[in-house]
């Protein structure tokens, strides 16, 4: 028995390993590598894995350590970032997702009304994991849309704690004639629960971590967090209530200690193997011959999912007053089914709500709306440099009221594209300069609560003609583009450019690529955050070793010149010629 426990673990982790290097290689989120290799080593295909009580055990650590992690890095103040489509759009986005997934799973599977609310939570939630990295391979992490998708998808992991403690309560409904005796057994379990964890986190739990900080070992520390985190999933479960709360309110408890960051340090590299594990296992519920052979209900699933989401997310942000670039960006980006999505249908099968056919016909269109997120948003892209040569209209903001007239009359030497805090750094400088400017910036949240001072303040896509040429960018000397996102500045400096051709742009750029797409354009002044900061630390190091300021200054200068003949080069990574 012993020998067996090891011998699958190991297919298990090697498998892991396997599907996460070739999803690697191919450029994809590594979590559908571990899908994947999982439906391949799992009972439907290789059948490599024997004994599934490892493969149960493991993706109950992995989840239990998943839904800490999430308690501990939930932040409100990523959902604030954005205003009111952060949270109230958040909201309208999963209600009328679960009930547009209720209505179609009713009229076009015949599912029952259980059922069809169980398909509605599952689409409802899309997948943080696979948006946050195919966001941050584009450079697009802190472009507008995608901290907008960001803010959207820490509010649904949020509510899907909520969900995947319902999902159990539905199963449990179908079996006991008195629902309202369930629920309120329920509901008392919870609060008895939350009052034990707010006592343990204003007393008990500070102590103990304290004492076992005391001692200085991480593996002690490290053994104590876990330790908390499944004996909270273990007593969520005598009070009748999902494991994962349990794990997810510790983590919320943690938080508000001076402990988060080291928990969070230390739990984050086992987390990750037990959620590969996790995902390994969720795959080797997929039959792949059922797939092929109801390929056609697949792929209707897999149009209604990414209709439904596409449509309620581009409308909701469109609705918020984003331009159809922004809405465009976020649906394509947003229509896949989420990791947590899976728990949810996991728990739906434990539940016996619906069927092991039921479970792999969402799993398999799951997996393939997420393989189809990284087309969709490079679709996305080239749809923007589309959208922005069409009209748009612009709006003028003056002491806090939005206006249809430009100020052709009030605009400056210096336009400034993208008001986030670098713009506004740079505004700050140019009027304690005394020159005058304007501001162009795509989120209405920003440009409502900005006070311009009499300088043109509008609402609008800078990567636009008619916006630009009301801003009466041909007399303008100078723009600063300050985007996070490359797509959004290569389309600014085309289009100004195309109207004033002498104009001076300095922009901002990450990547090797970028450089050298704008240095094409005829853009001269180039910064990128990441080097400039590397040269201050440069600086500031040199002159904490104790260097005189002669050698400071010919070590800056022969970086910046070694930089300057390397940084568009196609052989250079990262902008570090002496690799």
């Amino acid at each position: 028995m012993q020998s067996s426990f090891v011998v699958n673990l190991t297919i298990l982790l090697v498998a892991a390993l396997v599907g996460g290097m070739l999803a690697h290689r191919l450029k994809q989120p590594i979590i559908l590598g571990y899908l994947v290799v999982g439906v391949v080593v799992g009972p439907y295909a290789l059948k490599l894995v024997n004994d599934l009580t490892v493969v149960q055990v493991a993706a109950t650590i992995g989840v239990a350590l998943l839904m800490l992690t999430l308690g501990l890095e939930v932040s409100f103040a990523q959902i604030r970032q954005v205003g009111k489509v952060g949270i109230f759009g958040g909201v309208i986005q999963i209600v009328v997702t679960f009930g547009l997934g209720i209505t179609a799973a009713i009229i076009f599977f015949h599912w029952s009304l259980t059922q069809s609310v169980l398909f509605g939570m599952i689409i409802s939630m899309s997948s943080t994991m696979v948006c946050m990295k195919i966001l941050m391979d584009r450079g697009e992490l802190d472009s507008l849309h995608g901290r907008i998708m960001m803010a959207v998808l820490i509010l649904q992991d949020i509510v899907s704690i909520i969900l995947i403690v319902v999902v159990p309560l539905m199963g449990q409904a179908q079996t006991h004639t008195n629902l309202w005796l369930v629920l309120g057994r329920t509901a008392g379990g919870a609060v008895l629960f939350i009052a034990i964890a707010v006592v343990m986190g204003l007393w008990i739990l500070p102590w103990l971590m304290g004492r076992v900080g005391g001692v200085r070992s991480r593996e002690l520390f490290l053994l104590s967090v876990l330790v908390l985190c499944l004996s909270a999933a273990l007593g969520t479960q005598v009070f009748g209530l999902s494991a994962v709360f349990g794990a997810f309110l510790v983590g919320l408890v943690l938080r508000e200690t001076r402990f988060v960051h080291q928990a969070l340090a230390e739990i984050t590299p086992l987390r990750d193997i037990f959620a590969a594990l996790f995902f390994v296992s969720l795959g080797m519920l997929l039959d792949p011959v059922f797939v092929l052979h109801n390929w056609g209900m697949v792929l209707v699933t897999v149009a209604l999912i990414l209709v439904i989401k596409f449509v309620v997310v581009s409308g909701i942000v469109r609705g918020f007053g984003y331009g159809w670039g922004i809405a465009i960006f976020a649906g394509l980006g947003l229509f896949q089914i989420g990791e947590f999505s899976f728990i949810i249908a996991q728990s739906g099968v434990n539940s016996n709500i619906i069927t092991g056919d039921m479970y792999t016909l969402v799993i398999g269109s799951a997996v393939i709306t997420m393989l189809l997120t990284p087309f969709a948003l490079g679709l996305a892209g080239r749809l923007q440099k589309r959208l922005v040569r069409a009209p748009a209209s612009i709006k003028s903001l003056t002491d806090g009221k939005f206006t249809d007239e430009p100020m052709r009359e009030n605009t400056g030497r210096v336009i400034i594209a993208g008001f986030g805090r670098v713009g506004q750094n740079v505004a700050y400088g140019l009027k304690n300069a005394g020159i005058p400017f304007s501001i162009i910036e795509l989120d209405p949240e920003v440009v409502f609560r900005t006070r311009c001072g009499g300088n043109a303040c509008v609402y609008g896509d800078a990567a636009n003609l008619h916006v630009l040429d009301k801003l009466n960018v041909a007399n303008a000397e100078v723009m600063v583009v300050t985007f996070p996102d490359p797509i959004a500045t290569l389309t600014a400096v085309k289009t100004a450019l195309s109207l004033n051709p002498k104009l001076k742009i300095i922009a901002r750029a990450h990547r090797d690529k970028d450089f050298a797409h704008l240095k094409e354009l005829g853009v001269e002044e180039l910064v990128s955050p990441e080097f400039e900061a590397s040269l201050e630390f440069i600086r500031r190091t040199l002159k904490v070793t104790g260097q005189d300021k002669t050698v400071i200054r010919d070590t800056m200068n022969k970086v910046l010149k070694d930089q300057e003949a390397a940084a568009f080069s196609p052989d250079t990574d990262h902008y570090r010629p002496w690799m």
